[in-house]
């Protein structure tokens, strides 16, 4: 998912079969070189909260969603 007006479907598989696992980290790999960053939603409720991940190796199993993002500006 990407983060902005609504959400954007980058992509989408099952890690466990090995399409599908390649096409993820393709997407993942090339959302980074776009310069974005990626997080993992670690809580659904009032207060939302997720972690934010360098590797799709560091993609928990059964995440539901990878968000990406642009870097804060400045500083």
């Amino acid at each position: 998912m990407k983060a902005g007006e609504g959400d954007v479907l980058l992509a989408e598989g099952d890690p466990e079969v090995a399409e599908d696992e390649r096409r993820l980290v393709d997407e993942f790999r090339r959302q980074l070189d776009l310069g974005m960053w990626a997080a993992v939603p670690i809580a659904d409720g009032a207060r939302r909260e997720a972690e934010v991940v360098r590797d799709f190796s560091e993609v928990p199993r059964d995440a539901e969603r990878v968000v990406f993002y642009p870097p804060a500006a400045g500083g």
